[in-house]
């Protein structure tokens, strides 16, 4: 039975938005009681500066954009970030002291930049950083007194640098041998610039660099690759171009490396097999792997302390991000490090599996109101598409089921944990297996009764929200509505006015650009599919958004409301993250679909 509207200012839904989240945090390498910490805890995400030992946080980015990525110096006295004034990752690197005070550009003599990546050495003699505009990825490493020592450049998608404890190498990732979303990796010799030696494992594999030992006078850098079709740690040399495999047989899934202990002896290692999370230590000492005892839930991140014990970030459906401490060798939690609040309670998410129409095995996690079905549900799809949904706190599905709506986030065909095949089955062909995968999904709510057939909304964000007006072109029949935020409708269209580094990423999605695959690009936009759409459409897009440009979305609209189809499009100018407005597309969405049953006489 649908409850109901609550709108209140004090309902549950709203004040779970507004619990604090822990969305990451450093240790200064060099300075222990020093650490970084990226949190929302006073409206959108921003840096703090974290006195370790007491636990205090002290925000030292005051934007109105998001600032989701950050860096602390290896001694602790600065803090480095991408300040982006109008909320669209294109600005200039600052530099902040700890505490607090003046910021100051470490790049003023270039033009404004995209960046997703910057990192110190653990000596902190070396900053590197990554910038993408006019169709290249460059990379620049710098001494402290900003003198460049290194550069790189490459027009396929590019990362790093990673750098050595001594500045001594440098690490890149690149996919230009692959033409995919797949990497490789170079390593070069910082003060000669000469390539040492480069590292792929063949067609149809990628590596994933992690870090050099944080160890003086050690070169030896820990990497991960998924050469046998699920992805595991190994540790390579760089200069002799010797690899030590960690196969790890025992374990099934993917198995990605966080960290290793200064004497090197200890690997902390994260699996994840089919959207689930289990922590582990490897003892290169004894070839030996120690399954960590710790709570179950989402692990996002971990490192080991200087104390000799693990940090992590961990969170579940009934509580919000938070970092624990565990103990080393067992993984037993010891303490919460950073609280990040107690909000109302709401329903345990459900792993479900289910068959796709081709008999490919999907998982997707399932909440359920405490009421009799059948329900209304609300099918979420995940955005990415390479990323994947796990057992995570989340305030807009709790809000669906506080309302008498069951809620379904299906990890599709394209989803990362479910093996090598699983994730790029939909390359070159985006669009189809998704929606194979969803339908799916709706069908074993309807075998298990739980579904109502006047009530099934789509919903999703960026890739989750393409696939939210895909689906009501490809599966018009099957919904009552959709709901899409920060979505993309037309490829080729978003492809001209997109920023840089993604253009290279839909490049390895497709197999090329609009121009080489005009078919597939076409084949996969909602737009071409406006005449089939019944269901009504609820847009939410962000104006001055070089990800999901804004063009695409007018062009996309205008063509459905030209066509007679019922679509509200509403615009926003902050950014994505930001809680407020997190929580007014909540309130919009709820608005539109008790509209769109209200019109329809639905009695569930």
């Amino acid at each position: 039975m649908v409850q109901p509207l609550n709108l209140a200012p004090d309902a549950p839904w709203r004040l779970r938005f507004y619990a604090p989240v822990l969305a990451w945090s450093a240790i200064a390498s060099q300075n222990p009681e020093r650490g970084i910490i990226c949190s929302n805890k006073d409206g959108h995400y921003q840096l703090y500066a974290w006195d370790v030992p007491t636990g205090e946080l002290r925000q030292l980015t005051h934007h109105k954009s998001d600032i989701l990525q950050g860096v602390i110096s290896a001694n602790g006295r600065y803090i480095y970030y991408l300040k982006d004034e109008d909320g669209n990752g294109i600005g200039h690197y600052m530099r902040v002291p700890f505490e607090g005070g003046d910021e100051r550009d470490i790049t003023p003599a270039m033009s404004e930049y995209n960046s997703f990546y910057i990192s110190e050495t653990h000596s902190g003699n070396l900053i590197g950083f990554t910038i993408a505009y006019t169709g290249k990825f460059i990379m620049h490493i710098e001494d402290q007194e900003g003198r460049r020592r290194f550069s790189y450049e490459n027009e396929s998608l590019s990362a790093g640098p990673v750098m050595s404890h001594d500045g001594t190498i440098a690490v890149i990732s690149t996919t230009e041998k692959t033409n995919t979303l797949a990497f490789s990796l170079e390593a070069y010799d910082i003060k000669t610039g000469r390539r040492l030696n480069e590292l792929w494992d063949g067609a149809g594999t990628s590596i994933n660099a992690i870090g050099f030992i944080p160890k003086a006078k050690d070169e030896r850098f820990l990497a991960t690759t998924n050469k046998s079709g699920v992805v595991r740690p190994f540790i390579w040399h760089p200069r002799t171009n010797e690899r030590q495999d960690i196969p790890l047989p025992e374990i099934q899934g993917d198995v990605t490396a966080w960290d290793w202990t200064e004497d090197g002896r200890y690997l902390l290692l994260r699996g994840i097999a089919e959207a689930q999370y289990q922590l582990y230590l490897y003892d290169l000492e004894n070839d030996a792997l120690i399954t960590l005892n710790h709570p179950s839930g989402t692990y996002s991140s971990g490192y080991f302390t200087k104390a000799g014990s693990i940090y992590a970030c961990m969170q579940n459906s009934q509580h919000p991000a938070q970092m624990v401490e565990l103990t080393v060798p067992s993984g037993e939690l010891v303490k919460t490090v950073v609280e990040t609040g107690n909000p109302a309670t709401g329903a345990a998410w459900q792993n479900i599996t289910f068959p796709s129409s081709d008999g490919m095995m999907v998982q997707a996690w399932l909440a359920l109101p405490d009421t009799e079905p059948p329900y209304p549900v609300i099918v979420h799809a995940h955005g990415g598409p390479t990323s994947v949904m796990t057992d995570v706190y989340s305030a807009g599905s709790q809000a669906w089921v506080d309302h008498g709506f069951a809620f379904m986030s299906v990890n599709y065909r394209g989803s990362t944990t479910f093996g090598r095949d699983f994730q790029t089955a939909i390359n070159g062909n985006v669009g189809e297996l998704e929606l194979q995968d969803i339908e799916a999904g709706v069908r074993y709510l309807f075998e298990q009764g739980i579904a109502h057939p006047d009530g099934l909304f789509m919903n999703g964000f960026s890739y989750g929200g393409y696939l939210a007006l895909h689906a009501m072109g490809k599966l018009p029949d099957l919904w009552t509505g959709s709901m899409a935020v920060v979505a993309i409708a037309d490829w080729a269209m978003m492809y001209e006015d997109v920023i840089d580094s993604l253009k290279g990423y839909q490049d390895n999605l497709f197999g090329g650009s609009p121009d080489e695959f005009p078919e597939a690009y076409k084949k996969a936009s909602p737009s071409n599919y406006v005449d089939e759409v019944q269901a009504p459409i609820l847009i939410i897009q962000g104006q001055n958004d070089q990800r999901t440009p804004e063009r695409q979305m007018q062009r996309y609209a205008q063509a459905l409301a030209d066509a007679g189809k019922d679509v509200v499009l509403t615009w926003f100018d902050s950014q994505k993250h930001d809680l407020r407005r997190q929580v007014r597309n909540q309130e919009t969405m709820l608005r539109f679909v008790y509209q769109v049953l209200q019109a329809k006489g639905f009695k569930g």
